[in-house]
């Protein structure tokens, strides 16, 4: 092959690969149109209650969402009415303890005021009594049946739960106004060899005592309960006699000791059920408010 016709052949080669770029330019590009999907509905979750399923048929997606997202957070933090339920209870503790020995006893009614299942107000009206020859002491004392009175506030741990079970704290200022006896008061008189026998009838006193408490509250059937309750209390202030300081005060218990515990039975009675939140039963599709029937949603054709 000659110099120049492969010189020819380099040229026409060197020609089309700068004319190649140039030619895929002016070559008009294919764009395939797209149909918009504007009037699309979203596909609701399995479960999702009925109100929201009808925003997403019309289209309302943004505002079923949203809605979804309310229902979602009410389920994780439930919100109960300021006024949940009035519990009403009955002590009965000291009363148990007397049948293993106890010799003193502490009656009493409550009445609770459960705020958003929270905050739970409390006062308590009761009476007390003793008769009790304590242990190397020489008298016999008797505590006349007496009024005590406490108020106070619970803590309910549990206030995302059923207001049926609770777990709590709490604190009570208690004040009693009571009348004792001290009868059987032995003194010896060594000298003369002599016992002399005394009598302390209608001694008046009072106390102030302060309690923190922890309970437990458990539904047992339909609106009863019972409760738990362990408390430490301490005397703020007691009326001083020359006779000396009461064994018992009433409400309070033994003057010496530091730990009290009592059981009681409630009678609930809710309140504005009707706004106490819903739960959802999974397996049946059903809605039910805390402690009712369930409600089946209704269906429409």
């Amino acid at each position: 092959m000659s110099k120049a016709r492969l010189h020819r052949i380099v040229v026409c080669l060197m020609a089309l690969l700068v004319a190649m770029p140039l030619l895929a330019q002016e070559q008009p590009r294919k764009v395939t149109p797209v149909k918009p999907s504007t009037n699309k509905v979203l596909t609701p979750p399995k479960g999702t209650d009925e109100k929201i399923i009808q925003q997403y048929l019309t289209g309302d997606t943004a505002q079923a969402r949203a809605q979804e997202r309310k229902d979602s957070l009410a389920k994780i933090y439930p919100h109960y009415p300021k006024l949940t339920e009035l519990s009403l209870g009955l002590n009965f503790g000291d009363a148990l303890m007397m049948a293993f020995g106890q010799k003193y006893a502490s009656y009493d009614f409550s009445a609770t005021l459960n705020m958003w299942n929270r905050f739970q107000p409390v006062l308590i009206v009761g009476l007390g009594r003793a008769k009790e020859t304590p242990e190397d002491m020489n008298f016999t004392y008797t505590g006349k049946l007496s009024p005590y009175f406490k108020l106070g506030a619970n803590y309910n741990f549990l206030y995302k739960n059923d207001p049926q079970y609770q777990l709590y704290a709490g604190v009570r200022l208690g004040y009693s106004t009571f009348k004792y006896d001290i009868t059987d008061i032995t003194v010896s008189n060594p000298y003369w060899g002599e016992i002399g026998v005394y009598e302390l009838n209608g001694v008046s006193s009072n106390a102030l005592w302060g309690e923190f408490l922890a309970g437990l509250k458990v539904g047992i059937f339909s609106n009863f309960a019972l409760g738990w309750e362990v408390k430490f209390h301490g005397l703020f202030k007691e009326k001083k006699n020359d006779s000396g300081k009461p064994w018992y005060i009433p409400g309070y218990g033994a003057r010496s000791g530091k730990w009290a515990f009592g059981i009681s039975l409630y009678y609930t009675i809710p309140l504005n059920r009707s706004r106490w939140p819903v739960k959802e039963d999974k397996q049946k599709g059903k809605r039910e408010v805390n402690g009712s029937r369930p409600i089946t949603p209704p269906v429409k054709d």
